[in-house]
């Protein structure tokens, strides 16, 4: 008889978590009632050339006229049960900001949470291979970071970059007239849904997890484009979060045409089964008032506009004329459904969706 213990299986990651990706960040609403409640203890560094005035993708600290440092950090709980995927995922994803704001990513550091005594020690290690699987990617080392024993799993990246000061990106910068450009299909949140529930098969988990760690390098190239006026990513606040902060950035007002923006084959059909998650609906109580769907439309396109996205596409306004030339940006690196889903219109700023 042996007398060698048998270890039990590793749980899931994801049922160790109460919301995973993006989906867990804070409501909008919410961190807004947080933010106002901040103050600055010091004055703002005239080098500081964005910092929590907007609601922008990262800092950026100006280094001298010709360079301007990009620094952000990103982490969250499991959306995949797949240590390494979920790595893949969360490193993808800090290393979008900076990409969003036009910039270069120079170095990462690692931001782990793991509950050392429930999770076998190589499925941590997993998790950290994988994040640095994609740094390697984006050219980049996991120069140290910093570790705690936590009740959730929770992995992320600080990432700094660099960007010459014309280059940088905002998204409170986009003009009247602007078409608006969705890099990534939707469908993300759905999808992590359906997983939970073993409703995902392997065809629609191998979609979301090349579309979650498809590093958006073309936010590089766009930003040499004088024409490209206002850049950001879509993550938890759902496509029209996030295009809600383009509009009352810049004062403007977006008109979406439903029927144009990509979605990730089979989410429709998930979602109709019920596929969505919490965090759809609480981005809609956190901004629907400022969103005018017109009655035409099916009633899954609330759901799948607000649906959380975990490592999302870019989402860019530029002058028309320049269209093409960022569409065929999109299409040589990689984003054969990036998409002109809108455009931007002096009003209240606001968004209306229409077929």
């Amino acid at each position: 008889m042996s007398h060698l213990a048998v270890s039990p299986a590793a749980p899931r990651l994801t049922s160790l978590s109460h919301g995973g990706g993006c989906g867990c960040k804070i409501a909008p609403n919410v961190l807004a009632d947080i933010l106002r409640q901040h103050a600055p203890v010091l004055p703002r560094p005239a080098e500081l050339l964005v910092g929590t005035e907007s609601a922008d993708d990262a800092a950026v600290y100006l280094l001298n006229p010709q360079q301007a440092l990009i620094a952000t950090t990103d982490f969250f709980m499991p959306i995949v049960d797949d240590p390494f995927d979920f790595g893949r995922i969360a490193a993808t994803n800090a290393i979008s900001d900076i990409y969003a704001m036009g910039g270069t990513p120079i170095m990462a550091l690692a931001l782990v949470g793991m509950p050392v005594n429930v999770l076998p020690i190589d499925t941590i290690a997993a998790i950290l291979r994988g994040g640095e699987t994609v740094c390697a990617q984006a050219g980049i080392p996991v120069a140290g970071g910093h570790s705690i024993d936590s009740v959730e799993p929770i992995y992320g990246l600080m990432v700094m970059g660099l960007a010459h000061p014309d280059q940088i990106r905002r998204n409170d910068s986009a003009k009247a007239g602007d078409v608006v450009i969705l890099g990534k299909p939707l469908g993300v949140g759905i999808q992590s849904a359906a997983l939970k529930k073993d409703a995902l098969g392997a065809e629609g988990y191998a979609r979301m997890i090349a579309t979650t760690t498809q590093l958006n390098t073309p936010g590089r190239r766009l930003a040499l484009l004088p024409d490209v006026h206002a850049m950001t990513d879509v993550t938890g606040f759902g496509l029209l979060g996030h295009l809600l902060e383009v509009c009352r950035g810049a004062q403007l007002r977006a008109t979406v045409e439903f029927s144009r923006v990509p979605l990730m084959a089979g989410v429709a059909d998930l979602a109709r089964a019920g596929m969505t998650t919490g965090a759809s609906a609480r981005n809609w109580a956190s901004y629907g008032a400022d969103v005018v769907l017109t009655p035409q439309l099916d009633p899954l396109a609330r759901t799948l506009l607000t649906d959380p996205q975990t490592s999302g596409g870019l989402l860019v306004t530029c002058a028309a004329g320049a269209q093409d030339a960022v569409l065929e940006i999109f299409r040589d690196e990689g984003f054969g459904q990036a998409a002109v889903i809108g455009h931007l219109s002096p009003g209240r700023a606001g968004i209306d969706v229409v077929g």
